[in-house]
Order: C-alpha cells, then structure tokens, then sequence
C-alpha cells in the first residue's frame, strides 16, 4: 500500500503534534511531582527534626490517651459522689436547757446525717448532778426510737438544703444583742429559736 505524499505529511504532523502534546503533558507531570515532593520533604523532614506526620502520629496517640484517662477520671468520680452521699456530713447541733433550773445551755442534741437523711443522733443532757449521753439511729429522716423536740430539730437543720454550702457562700446573721441571746439556740452557722 502506498501513502500518497500529503497523506505522509499530514501523518508526520499529527505525530509531531501528538508527540508535542505528550511533551507537555510529561512536562506538566513532572512539575506537579516536583512541588509533591517539596510538600512531602516539608512533612518528612529529614534532618534531626521531627517530621510533621510523626508529630501529628503522636499527637493523636497523646489525645487518645487523654480520652481512656478522662474516662477513668469519670469513673473515679462517679465512685467518690456515691461515697460522698453515704458520708456523714450533714451536722447540725441544738443546745438547750433541759432542766428549768439550769442555765447555760449545757445540754444538746446533735444531729450526723449523710445524703439521704440517714445517720444518728446524739443527745447529751447536763443537770446538777450527772450528765446523760443518747444516741439514737436515723433512717430518712426518722428514728424507730421516740425523738425529743430538740432532737428532731437539729435532724430538720442537718437535712435543710442549704447546708452544703460553704462558710462563705453564706450571708452573716445579725448579732443578737445580750437580751435575745439567751432565747436563742445557735445551731451550725445559724440561729433558731429552740422549741420546748
């Protein structure tokens, strides 16, 4: 088969321009692979720094164990508020006169209450003679053994909601001048009238 001379011509220029196309493309690659490893060489360093991967590599090991110790903490916590709750914590005391002819307020009742109002009372009755000590078991709030008003007082105050603040999340009391000081029972930071 024979090629006629313009069909050879037109063969080598499409060839040649094909070939030229090529050229380019393999120019263009080869550029785009040159800034790839300049980009990687920056990732990878390779002197005595270390690379940005292994640095990103050990940060994510850091954060994932940050997230098994969070965890743990959580847990840990978790375990400390329920033993929290079964501590006795909640104390208030109620002094008293319990006999007509004593003054002073030598005796009291004090109440040692965790969370959920469970815990004792204990009763010390001072008269002229001999002091009385009783303690009494507290299961919500309430005792299987008859309670004295005091008693049941200075259970009301521990329970009251506003005994977990702090000394200082409280306001001051007024200061009761000499008169009123006798009427009035201090029970934790604060006074209340004692009930007979």
């Amino acid at each position: 088969m024979s090629l006629t001379k313009f069909t050879v011509d037109l063969l080598a220029v499409i060839g040649t321009a094909a070939g030229g196309v090529g050229i380019l493309f393999a120019l263009l690659a080869h550029l785009r692979l040159r800034r790839l490893r300049r980009d990687y060489s920056v990732l990878q360093s390779g002197d005595s720094r270390e690379s940005f991967v292994g640095a990103a590599a050990r940060q994510v090991e850091a954060v994932a164990r940050l997230r098994a110790e969070v965890s743990a903490v959580e847990r840990r916590v978790s375990d400390l508020r329920l033993d929290l709750a079964d501590a006795l914590r909640h104390v208030a005391v109620v002094r008293y006169d319990a006999f007509r002819d004593m003054g002073g307020r030598m005796s009291f009742s004090a109440a040692l209450l965790d969370d959920a109002g469970d815990g004792l009372v204990i009763t010390a009755i001072h008269g002229r003679t001999e002091t009385r000590s009783y303690a009494k078991g507290v299961k919500a709030g309430d005792s299987d053994q008859q309670l004295s008003p005091e008693e049941r007082q200075a259970i009301a105050f521990a329970m009251r909601p506003d005994v977990s603040m702090t000394p200082t999340d409280r306001k001051p009391k007024p200061q009761p001048d000499r008169r009123e000081a006798a009427e009035i029972d201090a029970v934790d930071v604060d006074y209340a009238e004692p009930e007979r």
